[in-house]
């Protein structure tokens, strides 16, 4: 069997990893104790990873959590036990981990916590947009942003090295295009043998922070930030360039945006026309760096993704400093919004440098084809779904939630009206059938009933709400990669984790109306929700049947079928309209069924049973 270069990889030699990966290096050099997570893309790769070299304790313990506050709640007592601990999990994670995150940063961690939050600017899986460099000014974290793959490892490193010394969380905020890059990386040594473990010393007045408590840890985290901004100050990570010709203008950038300032600058030709202040460790500000920069330009721009808090920053430095430095930044083709590219700085840096010359505005994404948001063939949701329409129709409301499902909402499925957050399909459809009086079916799956779900579901009881909640249990967390939750089999389990029966949870908070259903059985599905649609109070429909491309992969279950049309009629079009699986398909103006996308669940033959049949594959 060939090595795993990320457990036995020694110094000086050269991988080619994924951004994730490169992360996982570091938190191995780093001498990692603990590592937990909720999934979330564009994080996922890295539990992953831990999970696939082996987390069973001989180096590190791995931790699928069931929500990020859990998780982030376990690292945090990690560290205070004396660990290095790494919490994992996507930017919106964060609104769910922050409670414990802002008061252990007053308490202090003396292990040492570091916290990846994976940034989505651009939309490529999320809900929103949001900047998590806010999370650090409004926790008072020091914060890493690797640009590089050899950036990530060596950040997670040093970001591991200040929780440490400073006692105290630590963030490290990446993106989707650093986490998902692929780069070389040179390594460093592993430790040769396990890291250190700090003894805990009990300290009721640090450690249980009641106000009195508080109050004085507060000073203590301000005397911290301190510290931390003469470590900014020394950072390696922050990498100035000026060439010889000394010009006036300035550029300062963070992030994975400076390898676009890099790259517009050399397609312009234009390196010796600016200098280029780079930060790596961008909160607490280098205030001194920046301000020693900024007395060398008459000019500045400010590059950053999001939110301009950087460039306030500067703004800051600027004017405390009495400099008459012009600073520049979100404007023109800067905006909050979205990804930068390198055409897009080099339309920012041939305006800001008054380069003439054909501007290369930002081209690509809206030329490619275009990808509607849809669920895979084979997807027991949309048989749900089917069912669901067949029997409300547009007479009620749809409750979605985060997860695969959520891509029912377009015609003709269209199961979702509205959506909040992680865990909202139950408490926010409560909330809405009781102001509009109308029936209200929330869909949630089986990993977000146990992220958060749960909670939403025994307030309806508590309650005595009015919502028919259809529980999508496909086995797995499917949307971000098939990482373990609780409700999984235990067979796919193994010994480390504990199989929870969500029938019994359901029925263990109080929930009496309860039915169980094969998600693929139609009739069984439809007859439940008609029921339901007769009765009062808080219903819960389980529905069972595992993600089509994880019973392939994992459970190597399904596809020994597949369907084909068996007459052309008003009956096949109907079910094409209607279901609209992806492996439908048009050949030469005749109904047809895309054999190697058909996975052969059979929905098909239930709707349209004389048009469809199936076919054992050869």
């Amino acid at each position: 069997m060939s090595k795993n270069p990320l457990l036995e990889g020694k110094k000086g030699e050269r991988h080619l990893l994924l951004g994730n990966e490169a992360i996982v290096r570091g938190a191995l050099e780093a001498g990692v104790h603990v590592v937990t997570c909720y999934p979330g893309t564009p994080s996922s790769e890295v539990p992953d990873t831990f999970r696939r070299i082996g987390g069973t304790g001989d180096r590190y313990y791995l931790q699928y959590s069931v929500n990020e506050k859990v998780a982030m709640e376990v690292a945090c007592g990690a560290a205070l036990a004396g660990g290095k601990a790494l919490v994992t999990m996507k930017h919106v994670g964060l609104n769910v981990a922050a409670d414990p995150l802002f008061t252990t940063a007053y308490t202090g961690l003396p292990g040492g916590l570091v916290v990846l939050s994976a940034d989505d600017p651009g939309f490529h899986s999320s809900q929103n947009e949001q900047d998590n460099r806010n999370y650090a000014r409004a926790a008072s974290l020091p914060c890493f942003e690797p640009c590089s793959a050899q950036e990530a490892k060596e950040m997670t490193k040093e970001a591991f090295r200040v929780a440490r010394e400073l006692e105290q969380p630590v963030l490290l905020r990446t993106t989707t295009r650093v986490n998902h890059m692929r780069g070389a990386v040179s390594f460093d040594d592993l430790p040769a043998e396990k890291e250190k473990v700090i003894d805990f010393k009990r300290n009721p007045l640090r450690f249980v922070p009641v106000p009195a408590v508080a109050k004085v840890r507060h000073k203590a985290l301000e005397e911290n930030m301190a510290k931390a901004m003469a470590i900014a100050e020394k950072s390696p990570f922050t990498i100035e360039h000026v060439p010889a010709a000394n010009p006036k203008a300035g550029i300062i950038v963070s992030g994975v945006s400076r390898n676009y300032v890099s790259d517009a600058l050399e397609t312009l030709g234009a390196k010796e026309k600016v200098c280029v202040l780079e930060l790596g460790m961008t909160w607490p500000l280098p205030e001194g760096r920046i301000r020693s920069f900024l007395e060398k330009c008459d000019k500045v721009l400010v590059v950053e993704e999001n939110d301009p808090l950087l460039e306030n920053g500067v703004r800051v430095v600027c004017q405390k400093a009495g400099l008459a430095t012009a600073i520049s930044g979100k404007g023109g083709v800067l905006t909050i919004q979205g990804e930068y590219s390198t055409p897009l700085l080099i339309a920012a840096l041939q305006d800001f440098l008054g380069i003439k010359g054909e501007n290369a505005a930002p081209s690509c994404a809206e030329d490619l084809p275009k990808r509607p948001p849809n669920l895979c063939a084979g997807c027991s949701h949309r048989a749900v779904f089917y069912a669901a329409r067949q029997t409300f129709g547009d007479d009620a409301i749809y409750s979605s939630d985060i997860g695969c499902y959520t891509l029912g909402m377009l015609p003709p499925l269209q199961c979702a009206d509205f959506l909040f957050c992680m865990g909202s399909s139950i408490s926010g459809g409560s909330g809405f059938a009781m102001m509009a009086k109308r029936q209200v079916v929330a869909f949630i799956g089986d990993s977000t009933f146990f992220h958060s779900g749960m909670t939403g579901l025994a307030n309806a009881v508590f309650n005595r709400m009015n919502v028919i909640v259809v529980i999508l249990d496909n086995g797995t967390t499917a949307m971000t990669g098939h990482q373990p939750n609780p409700g999984m089999m235990q067979e796919q389990l193994g010994d480390l984790c504990q199989h929870l029966d969500i029938e019994s949870i359901v029925r263990g908070m109080g929930v009496t109306q309860v039915k169980k259903a094969k998600s693929f059985n139609l009739k069984s599905v439809m007859n439940a929700m008609q029921e339901f649609a007769k009765l009062d109070g808080v219903r819960v429909l389980i529905c069972e049947e595992p993600c089509a491309l994880y019973a392939r992969r994992a459970l190597h279950k399904g596809g020994e079928r597949y369907a084909t049309v068996s007459q052309q009629n008003e009956d096949t079009k109907r079910c094409f309209d209607t279901l609209a699986c992806p492996a439908f398909c048009l050949r030469d103006g005749a109904y047809a069924v895309d054999s190697e996308l058909c996975t052969g669940c059979g929905v098909c033959l239930q709707v349209a049973p004389k048009s469809f049949k199936l076919v054992q594959r050869g």
